[in-house]
Formats: structure tokens, C-alpha cells, sequence
């Protein structure tokens, strides 16, 4: 179900959905969550695992583009020096990506006996957000065994995994709203053949009153109403505190089946800014917008010693899968927000689904 049949967001949509219209459509693409929630503590681990079969030794085609540098990401160095991808992707809060980091390449060790003695050492990924409005940041719960438990969920999860104040996303607030995890996909035909693009996003950026959603903009009625609803409850995050400017953090991950080289997929990347300017983020000052793209069609041998081929598509037939990619980072934002559920966390802060007022 997308985004616009259920709340009406009148979404400009060229390209059909995927069938669970999530990036789990892309085929071998798989996410799992570790949620941690109890009192002050908001926060988790999501885990996406690009591909089948052992990512260090047949690596990913990758491009990355950091749109807004105020983040703690680690692993963008060489994959924007290399274009490969060698592990599942791990987002969590920014003082948890060393611990997620370590997870990693433990995970990678286990598999690989030769990393660090006969071959190079292994290069994970991890992206961040900020969620300290709502966790106790400080007390830097997640542990290594819940970065690896979420890799563990993933490979068994469900392809229809849960959205909004899950995971990474567990304290994480978007618009002035509870934000999170939020997923798409679309499936597009280039000369003859259907490939599958979808995009996972953690969002906590932007501020209250400027979201745009399609023809949508939080006019002065629902504005009110959740001022009033703050000041029935005193809630303070709304009446004393209302962010004036864009923070925050966004970070997004496209996956898709369509063969692209890691140049094209940095240019797969760079859409994603406009995907987030249809929402009304504008990328402030500190707000540290990153995204990674992958695509599963080439592997590429770790223990190549000679020339191999690889398949592309030319660029000029890459229009549809940009559009693509700008729809499913807008659908994502969105659907992070009306599956995100009314949160309280640390200092009594409360952050409202933007789902409570759209009934």
C-alpha cells in the first residue's frame, strides 16, 4: 500500500511501486532491526544486507554523496575511493558507530580467515543520526551484540519489515514529528528490461511546520492542532522549544538490480537531495545529510589478479532510474513519519506521529 492511497498525500508518482514497495523489493536486499525502548533509552541498530552469499570476498559496484558533511558516517573514504561495497550497511545513533563498527568487522572476520594476514583489512559501513531528543545518548546503550543481533534479524526477517520508531529509528524525530525508518521502491523498464530501485532512510531532520508532502503543506489548522494538543498535555518540546531551523540529520541508502558503475551510482546518490527538497528539507547548517547506492547486478572478485568485465548501462539511459530514485526518497521520508508512533523519551520530550493528525 503506498503512501498516498492510505493518507492521501496526492504523491506525483511515475513509476509503478514495488510489491511490498519497500527496498526489500530489490531482490536479495534484506533488513533487520534491534530496537532498544525502555524509559530514556530510544535508539537501536538497522542492518541492511546488500546481497547473498560473502560481500567481502564478491563485493558491491557502490557510489556515496555527502550532500551535508555534519555527520559521523564511517566507511565513505574508500567507498568513494574504490566504488565497492565489502559489508552489510549498519545505521544507528552517532555515539554508537564504533560499537557498530567493531560489530562489523567481527562479523567479517568470522568469515574470512585471510582479512588483516594474507589480504587487506575490511572495510564496514556505518551511518548515523543524532537521537539524543529523545534518548539518553550519553549512556550509549547499544552493544556489539545488538549491532550483530540486528545482522542476525536481517537474515531471517520477514521482507515486509517494520517502519517508523524501529531500529535506528527508535529515537528519531523528522519535521517537529516522530520520525525513523522509512522505505520505497519503484520498478522501471530501460530498454526492455525491468530493474527494481528502492531506498531506506533514517530521518531526523527538518522542522516543524515546513513539510511538504505532494500537494500537502502543514497549513495553520494542523499547526494548531497540535499546539493545542501539546498545551493540553504541557508538553514543553512544542510550546517553549520549536526548532526554527532545519537540523538534524538524514541519512539514505538506494539499492537497485539495474547494472551501474560506482561513478553512476554516485550519481544515483546526489538525487537523493532532491527527493528530500520535495519534503522541504533544505540541508541546513547542521543537518548531516548522507546517502550510499548500491546495485547487486556485478559482484566483483576480491582475488581478481586480471581484467574482468562488468555490465552498464549507458548513461544516457539512466533519466528514469534518477526520477525513481527522487520519488523513493520522498515516499521514504513520509512513510518514516506515519508509521512512527507518539513518543516520550528522555527529559519527559514528547514527539507526535504526524499520523495522529492526518485521521
Amino acid at each position: 500500500m503506498g503512501v498516498e492511497n492510505k493518507w492521501h498525500f496526492n504523491l506525483q508518482r511515475r513509476y509503478r511501486t514495488g510489491k511490498l514497495n519497500k527496498i526489500t523489493d530489490v531482490p536479495g536486499v534484506k533488513v533487520g532491526h534491534l530496537t532498544l525502548q525502555q524509559g530514556d533509552d530510544n535508539t537501536g541498530v538497522t542492518a541492511i544486507i546488500p546481497a547473498p552469499g560473502n560481500l567481502f570476498k564478491q563485493k558491491l559496484l557502490a557510489g556515496d554523496k555527502v550532500l551535508n558533511g555534519f555527520g559521523k558516517t564511517a566507511g565513505l573514504v574508500q567507498v568513494d575511493e574504490l566504488g565497492t561495497l565489502e559489508t552489510p550497511i549498519l545505521m544507528t545513533n552517532t555515539f554508537a558507530v564504533g560499537t557498530c563498527l567493531n560489530a562489523l568487522i567481527d562479523y567479517s572476520l568470522k568469515d574470512n580467515p585471510d582479512i588483516g594476514l594474507t589480504t587487506g583489512t575490511v572495510n564496514p559501513v556505518v551511518m548515523e543520526c543524532n537521537d539524543g531528543d529523545l534518548n539518553d545518548i550519553r549512556a550509549r546503550h547499544v552493544t556489539e551484540a545488538n549491532a550483530l543481533s540486528a545482522l542476525a534479524a536481517a537474515q531471517t526477517a520477514d521482507p515486509n519489515f517494520a517502519e517508523g520508531g524501529v531500529g535506528a529509528g527508535t529515537g528519531m524525530t523528522c519535521m517537529g514529528f516522530k520520525g525513523g525508518i522509512g522505505s520505497a521502491s519503484r520498478t522501471v523498464e530501460i530498454a526492455g528490461k525491468t530493474y527494481h530501485l528502492g531506498c531506506l532512510l533514517n530521518s531526523n531532520f527538518g522542522f516543524f511546520g515546513n513539510l511538504r508532502a505532494g500537494d500537502f503543506l502543514i497549513g495553520e489548522a494542523l499547526r494548531n492542532a497540535v499546539l493545542d494538543r501539546a498545551k493540553q498535555e504541557h508538553n514543553p518540546k512544542y510550546t517553549r522549544y520549536l526548532p526554527d531551523k532545519d537540523k538534524g540529520s538524514v541519512v539514505m541508502v538506494i539499492a537497485t538490480d539495474a547494472p551501474l558503475s560506482s561513478r553512476q551510482l554516485r550519481r544515483l546518490s546526489t538525487r537523493t537531495s532532491m527527493g528530500l527538497a520535495r519534503t522541504g528539507s533544505y540541508s541546513g547548517d547542521g543537518s548531516g545529510d548522507i546517502a550510499v547506492a548500491f546495485s547487486t547486478a556485478n559482484r566483483i572478485d576480491h582475488n581478481a589478479q586480471s581484467a574482468y568485465q562488468v555490465e552498464v548501462l549507458p548513461d544516457s539511459l539512466l533519466d528514469d532510474l534518477f526520477q525513481a530514485t527522487v520519488e523513493t526518497v520522498e515516499e521514504s521520508v513520509l512513510s518514516s513519519l506515519v508509521h512512527a508512533k507518539t513518543t516520550t523519551g528522555i527529559r519527559d520530550n514528547t514527539f507526535y506521529s504526524l499520523a495522529d493528525f492526518l485521521q
